[in-house]
């Protein structure tokens, strides 16, 4: 195994010795504890489930480089040895889940919640967070995180949960948020959109979006998606905010569909 990632915060769930293995990737500012749902849903009971919180992400030691290629490539050295199957990604890490495939880093089938192909399909929040940031460095940034609380207001989730899901938020470093969500969409940037970098990829991939909430696609990179073999896409009814808590029920469904394509 290599040292690059075994340090990473990680949690899992199902037996040792299970036949398939998913490695699981958080959206950004998070970490591995946002798929406490998922591994408790029954479906998966007999998959070994492996999430991992990507570096720098709710508090956790950053890299030098919090770009995203340099995300998929630790992350597909993560999957090869650990021996997974298939990868579920939420968000940012959809998108990191995504240029595994398109580097031709991972080959298996992918589960992807609420990805942004583009700069157009995140919130238009986040997108003048990220310019504000250009004069006011970390400040916006900073001032979202105290305000975290607000960011899962309209989630169905329990009280509870959605106490610690904005713990783990807060738990953020303001100046590496900052810079990873900045990378982030300079990706998206350098390629205009991703979405024919997944068709290309030749990967069976889920792609599943709430009807509000969770950022979107633009109706070009829905047609494209939609006549790529191999592509499903999944819209869930309503508003999602957080689909891997939210959906586990869904996510579970998916990712076991996902595992019917291993050969």
């Amino acid at each position: 195994m290599r040292a690059e990632w075994t340090t990473w915060d990680r949690r899992e769930s199902g037996p040792d010795d299970a036949r398939r293995r998913v490695l699981l990737l958080p959206g950004g500012m998070c970490t591995a504890g946002q798929y406490a749902e998922l591994m408790a849903e029954p479906e998966l009971a007999g998959v070994r489930l492996i999430a991992v919180t990507l570096p720098g992400q709710g508090g956790t030691p950053a890299p030098s480089d919090l770009g995203v290629e340099h995300y998929a490539r630790l992350a597909a050295e993560c999957a090869a040895d650990l021996g997974c199957d298939a990868v579920v990604g939420h968000s940012m890490g959809a998108t990191v889940a995504l240029e595994m495939a398109g580097a031709g880093l991972f080959a298996g089938p992918l589960v992807l919640l609420a990805p942004s192909f583009s700069r157009a399909d995140e919130a238009l929040a986040l997108r003048v967070i990220d310019r504000l940031g250009r004069v006011l460095g970390h400040l916006p940034v900073a001032m979202v995180l105290r305000l975290a609380d607000a960011a899962v207001k309209g989630s169905p989730l329990p009280p509870e949960r959605r106490a610690a899901l904005v713990a783990d938020l807060r738990r953020n470093d303001p100046r590496t948020a900052r810079r990873a969500f900045h990378g982030y969409l300079r990706y998206l940037d350098r390629h205009g959109s991703v979405a024919p970098r997944l068709c290309r990829a030749g990967v069976p991939a889920w792609v599943v979006h709430g009807e509000s909430g969770d950022g979107g696609m633009t109706d070009g990179e829905r047609r494209l998606l939609a006549g790529c073999p191999g592509i499903t896409l999944v819209t869930i009814p309503g508003p999602s905010f957080f689909t891997p808590n939210e959906e586990p029920a869904l996510v579970a469904s998916l990712t076991v569909r996902a595992l019917e394509q291993v050969r």
